[in-house]
């Protein structure tokens, strides 16, 4: 029972902020009109059951005026019914669809919320497939949830409505037995309850194990697309490497997980349709049974004998709702508890932010440039990597960062840049002042060229000719009259191609503190040169911050730090510079 209400609390927790948000009236209004339809339809299910009982005494009395009358009734009760139908449908897809853009806004912002997403992943990402969690699974929890519940409801209403019915028609129709007329009060009823009792509790013990197989299918599913995805977007090194043999097995081990799970979903799903399915079945002739002794001692005519059983059916059928929705429920709570792994590590990389023993980054309207008196720069595991307090970084200096692979350069960078929280102290930077990171790999976002050398600004923030006057002046003059041609840049530029473009998005932002992770390692010694050179002519006033290992590097920048190991942690230290070019 109290993982019951565990669950309940989870449901709860995810689906009422909605009702709450800005978009809470449309939503309530919504919700309150599909209830009240689902209400509706119990209603006229009530009246078709005292239907029966008029139409089949009329047929067995072969009066034809009360016949047509009946049928006259009927039809206005079907096209009502039709009516409603389709209204709930349309209804209840309008809140799914507005119910869904909330909720993939709200999640879209917590997870992308000042780095939240890469500090999820620092931590093991817990929540495996962020993107299955906002693009499936939310629009799972909302339709499946709004099925099930609107289920409950009607059976629930439907149970309340018609037990007061078989109760009276248990009286009617009494049990007889052997001859033997039992006047047990409300025998219909219990018989229906027993029923449907016996039914949920085998349907529970068969298919509870469901729950966990669809959690770990969703996972694997997920697991199976995104390594598909991976290698659509690493074709050219697959195929330079002729790895397809490779990447093929790799990929159909993976199927081999997945397609397991899978029959193990299916040997429970078969045992489980087993039992509903013979349940369902006998569920059509069991009222009569239980009835029809009542019907052939003479105790009751054929508009009673059908009106029993539709309101015994409806009775058991409201009864029986978890095990002919068992199948459902069991998906939908695999949804609910993926969706509620991904809220919890999103409050998880929150928390590794804000608390005490992380490396902070705090704006300071005093500060000279960016400053750490105290930086202890940690892995995830706590092992220390870099130490590298008094660290002074003027504005407008060109610093060169030096050190051996592996020595922590561009962790240090990201926790300069406040996405690495694994350490302890405070990196101070100048008020107003912006930082911008270019690594070895630029991220080129699909879309429009002028897009991608913008962002992170939006596409529009600055002038075409300005953009044009960029990329000519980094050395890309072809690119200039494609800025409006769609394309995933990242796979059509080659990687030199992209660390110019990244420079030429770097001299549009104009940051105050520009700190390059090698990134112009790809290209050569003289178009870096030249590169740097233009860093100076169109930024005078930004301070480059250099990670890279060429000698050549030396002459470009005026100060030089390198990370020297000392026993477990790498310190940062000051050098002499090289002579600066005649």
């Amino acid at each position: 029972m109290s993982r019951l209400f565990a669950s309940l609390a989870v449901v709860w927790r995810l689906a009422a902020p909605y009702f709450r948000s800005e978009d809470r009236w449309a939503g309530r209004a919504l919700l309150a009109a599909v209830v009240v339809i689902e209400l509706a339809i119990v209603a006229i299910s009530v009246l078709i059951n005292q239907w029966n009982n008029r139409f089949y005494n009329a047929l067995q009395e072969r009066s034809w005026d009360t016949f047509v009358s009946e049928l006259l009734f009927f039809c206005g009760l079907a096209a009502i019914f039709i009516v409603l139908a389709v209204y709930q449908l349309y209804l209840n897809q309008w809140l799914q669809i507005r119910w869904r853009r909330w909720m993939t806004d709200r999640y879209l912002s917590h997870w992308l919320d000042d780095g939240n997403h890469y500090r999820m992943q620092l931590l093991g990402d817990a929540a495996d497939n962020p993107d299955q969690r906002i693009a499936d699974d939310i629009n799972l929890f909302i339709d499946r949830g709004l099925s099930i519940g609107l289920g409950l409801l009607n059976s629930v209403v439907t149970l309340v409505s018609f037990v007061a019915i078989l109760w009276g028609l248990s009286e009617q129709a009494p049990l007889h037995l052997g001859g033997t007329v039992w006047n047990i009060p409300g025998y219909l009823v219990w018989a229906a309850l027993l029923y449907a009792i016996l039914g949920t509790a085998v349907t529970h013990l068969i298919g509870r194990p469901l729950i966990r197989l669809n959690f770990q299918q969703q996972r694997y599913e997920a697991d199976f697309r995104f390594n598909l995805v991976r290698v659509r977007e690493s074709g050219e090194q697959i195929a330079l490497l002729s790895g397809e043999t490779a990447e093929r097995a790799r990929l159909l081990d993976r199927f081999a997980v997945l397609m397991g799970n899978w029959f193990a979903i299916m040997t429970r799903q078969k045992k489980l349709t087993f039992f509903t399915a013979g349940y369902s079945q006998i569920s059509t002739i069991f009222p009569f049974v239980v009835v029809s002794p009542a019907y052939f001692a003479g105790a009751v005519n054929l508009g009673g004998l059908m009106q029993t059983a539709s309101a015994f059916s409806s009775v058991q059928t409201a009864l029986s709702f978890f095990v002919t929705s068992y199948r459902t429920i069991a998906e939908w709570k695999a949804v609910v508890d993926r969706l509620d792994g991904f809220e919890t590590s999103i409050a998880a990389g929150r928390a590794l932010q804000t608390r005490d023993d992380s490396i902070t980054v705090a704006a300071h309207s005093g500060a000279e440039g960016i400053r750490a008196e105290t930086l202890n720069v940690r892995l995830p595991g706590g092992a220390p990597l870099v130490a590298a307090g008094g660290l002074a970084l003027p504005a407008g200096e060109h610093v060169l960062v030096n050190g051996p692979s592996g020595s922590g350069k561009s962790t240090l960078f990201r926790a300069l840049a406040g996405v690495w929280p694994f350490g302890d102290g405070t990196v101070s930077v100048p008020e107003g002042k912006r930082v911008m990171v270019l690594p070895q790999r630029p991220y080129l976002p699909v879309g429009p060229l002028a897009a991608a050398i913008s962002y992170p600004a939006m596409p529009d923030a600055y002038p075409r000719d300005r953009i044009a006057d960029v990329l000519n002046a980094v050395g890309l003059p072809g690119l200039a009259p494609r800025l409006d041609e769609d394309a995933h840049w990242g796979r059509t530029l080659s990687l030199g191609e992209q660390q110019r473009l990244a420079i030429a998005r770097a001299i549009l932002h104009a940051p105050d503190y520009l700190l390059l992770d090698e990134a112009t390692a790809s290209l050569d010694e003289p178009s870096e040169a030249a590169l740097y050179g233009l860093l100076r002519d169109r930024l005078p006033g930004t301070a480059l911050i250099s990670i890279g290992h060429r000698s050549t590097l030396d002459v470009l920048h005026d100060r030089h730090l390198v990370l020297e190991r000392d026993g477990d942690c790498c310190h940062l230290r000051e050098r002499a510079a090289a002579p600066a070019p005649a």
